[in-house]
């Protein structure tokens, strides 16, 4: 049986304990605000973020981890005698991968399997989750990339943010968009589509948001093997009304705690759903 470490980084959006359990290595994202710099769950939390924000700091950017940090972590893992597979945020939204395949071209090593996720936050944690089942199944790192290359063409989301500013100031959609939507009163729900985010619907209210992300999951279908994940960043409202459908509905599912590097483009009041569909 091979000894396979996973590694992924700080937008996987899973709880603490549940990665320590799957022995997953998280390298953080840095959060910088002007001249300062922050690892992403280590040095700054979401909250503090926030009320940085709220106190007129330069609005904060992400950095993309950088290969170096890639190379130490691999070798790191290759020196214990473990292949290492690499579980990382899409490409279409950072160079995180692409530092990743640096590294391990440096490192000249076929023993560092490096996996684009095409998805960020929970999505990520997903494939994390997979990936860390198959090892202990007893997979080899191959066949693990294999299962994994096929199921993120199936996860899925529905993400309701209250306010798309952020997503606008960080460049995740067009200022159009936002300016429309305001003018409106239209709620809209996306989604990560092809390693980007995409717009998935418009509704009018949290309500009619609760059912649009359900009736997403219904007409799909949700694969059994994986959990649903819930996202959640202060909007109690929509995201207690999708658990107890969850549990209503015995589907089993985790809460994922939204980390700086996601809950920056978020903003504050967002809230959706990642999952495995059965279509």
């Amino acid at each position: 049986m091979e000894k396979i470490k996973i590694i992924t980084d700080s937008t996987v959006d899973l709880p603490k304990e549940l990665l320590e359990k799957m022995d997953v290595e998280v390298l953080p994202v840095l959060i910088n605000f002007g001249e300062e710099s922050y690892l992403d769950g280590i040095e700054i939390t979401l909250d503090e973020v926030f009320k940085k924000i709220e106190n007129g700091d330069t609005f904060p950017t992400t950095a993309q981890i950088v290969p170096n940090r890639f190379v130490e972590a691999f070798e790191k893992y290759l020196n214990q005698g473990y292949k290492v597979l690499a579980v990382l945020m899409s490409s279409g939204m950072s160079g995180t991968y692409q530092s990743a395949c640096l590294a391990k071209q440096m490192l000249e090593t076929e023993d560092v399997q490096v996996v684009d996720s095409q998805t960020i936050t929970s999505g990520l944690g997903l494939l994390v989750i997979e990936a860390a089942k198959l090892r202990d199944e007893g997979l080899k790192i191959e066949e693990i990339v294999k299962r994994l290359d096929e199921t993120k063409k199936h996860i899925n989301s529905s993400l309701s943010f209250d306010s798309l500013d952020n997503l606008v100031r960080g460049g995740r959609i067009p200022r159009a968009v936002s300016v429309v939507t305001g003018m409106l009163g239209i709620k809209l729900i996306l989604e990560v589509k092809d390693g980007v985010m995409a717009l998935k619907g418009k509704v009018r209210g949290s309500k009619k948001a609760v059912k649009k992300i359900i009736s997403d999951m219904e007409e799909l279908g949700i694969r059994k093997d994986l959990p649903v994940i819930v996202v959640n960043v202060n909007n109690d409202e929509i995201c207690n009304a999708l658990k107890a459908y969850l549990e209503e509905n015995n589907i089993d599912y985790i809460e994922g705690p939204v980390g700086c590097s996601v809950g920056i483009h978020s903003g504050d009041k967002a809230v959706g759903v990642f999952f495995v569909s059965e279509k």
